[in-house]
């Protein structure tokens, strides 16, 4: 124990697309992918048929309060709280070990804020091991099993 852990580039893309999901600040996507696309996308990755995909994607659309009558266009088209919800299905599409997420909440309101909230302790439940940055001190409070503070450095 104690040396240097190493892996093939390959084997660190299949760590990646199977154990860490994460959820960035923003969401970077081809523009003309529809917004059902983007969060089908780590499951069709996997191997998830395409009808499971497109199911699980909606179910969580919907969890997030995305209108259906936004499924079908690019999110280059949403509001900055409607992209990061889509982002937020995205990361949590697949039952990830591991999940990343930079400012989850950052952009939404409070019903969308505790529609993520919910999101996360889901994932908790299942014993996901998770790892987050979260400004909103209300949010924080809600999801963090421990916080470590980073100090401002001039």
């Amino acid at each position: 124990m104690g040396g240097p852990v190493t892996a093939t580039p390959r084997k660190v893309l299949e760590v990646r697309k199977t154990t860490i999901g994460w959820v960035s600040q923003f969401l970077r996507v081809i523009p003309r992918i529809s917004a059902l696309e983007v969060v089908m996308q780590p499951l069709l990755d996997l191997g998830t048929p395409r009808e499971a995909s497109a199911a699980k994607a909606a179910q969580l659309l919907t969890r997030l309060n995305v209108p259906e009558r936004l499924w079908h266009l690019a999110p280059s088209t949403f509001s900055g709280g409607e992209q990061q919800r889509v982002n937020i299905a995205r990361g949590f599409a697949v039952d990830y070990p591991i999940l990343l997420l930079d400012e989850p909440t950052a952009s939404l309101d409070g019903k969308n804020s505790a529609a993520v909230v919910n999101l996360i302790h889901d994932a908790k439940a299942r014993g996901a091991a998770i790892v987050g940055i979260f400004h909103d001190e209300g949010v924080r409070r809600q999801v963090a099993d421990r916080l470590h503070s980073m100090g401002m450095t001039a």
